[in-house]
């Protein structure tokens, strides 16, 4: 019996404190709701279908594949890596969408009409450099086609791509060169080959610059 009070004694005690420590981590938790927006790097309130490029088509790709973020306050946009996606568009798209493929682009351009399809906000962190940093400072355009095939890259597609480009420089103030609009294969530790060869580097910047000359 003795044993048997001593033990509803220590188990309401501890009732006691997991009640309390309970109410005490609500409160901190209301706390914190109430200041998130004050935090970079927070989950920002969004509203669904909402992009950053004017005119584009959102398609979300999956939470598993990109890091909420609170971009460029948290971390500076400096970077936009070009990609090629290797298969068709609606491949691209498909895979992005699946959380167990770990990665997706911004943005996936289609060769056929240069079509933009908006899979990640600008704001957050998507998995698409193969590089955590590079992650964080930019964001990534994917385009439909393969590296080995130059008829992939179409007119159309250099020209979407191009006016997104210089968009997004304007946005965060990014340089148009070489320097600031790099390849997949360009970034430090990178494993990917792409854009490749027959990826018109001359011609893609003349673009993006006659565009964003257009902005200003």
């Amino acid at each position: 019996m003795a044993e048997e009070g001593i033990s509803r004694r220590k188990l309401l005690i501890g009732g006691g404190v997991t009640v309390a420590a309970g109410t005490a981590a609500l409160a901190y938790r209301e706390e914190l709701s109430r200041l998130w927006w004050q935090v970079p790097g927070i989950d920002k309130q969004r509203t669904e279908g909402e992009v950053d490029q004017p005119g584009a088509q959102w398609i979300a790709a999956s939470r598993a594949n990109l890091r909420y973020a609170d971009r460029p306050a948290d971390f500076p946009i400096d970077r936009i890596v070009v990609h090629v996606t290797e298969g068709s568009f609606d491949t691209a798209v498909r895979v992005f969408r699946d959380p167990m493929h770990a990665a997706a682009a911004h943005y996936v351009i289609r060769a056929k009409d240069g079509h933009v399809t908006q899979m990640a906000r600008e704001l957050d962190v998507a998995f698409h450099a193969g590089n955590r940093e590079y992650n964080e400072r930019s964001i990534g355009i994917e385009h439909e086609g393969f590296v080995d095939r130059e008829s992939s890259f179409t007119k159309v597609m250099y020209e979407a791509s191009a006016r997104l480009a210089a968009d997004i420089c304007a946005r965060y103030g990014i340089p148009v060169d070489r320097k600031h609009i790099i390849g997949h294969d360009e970034v430090p530790r990178a494993t990917h080959t792409d854009p490749g060869k027959h990826w018109d580097w001359d011609r893609y910047m003349k673009l993006v610059r006659a565009a964003a000359k257009q902005q200003a």
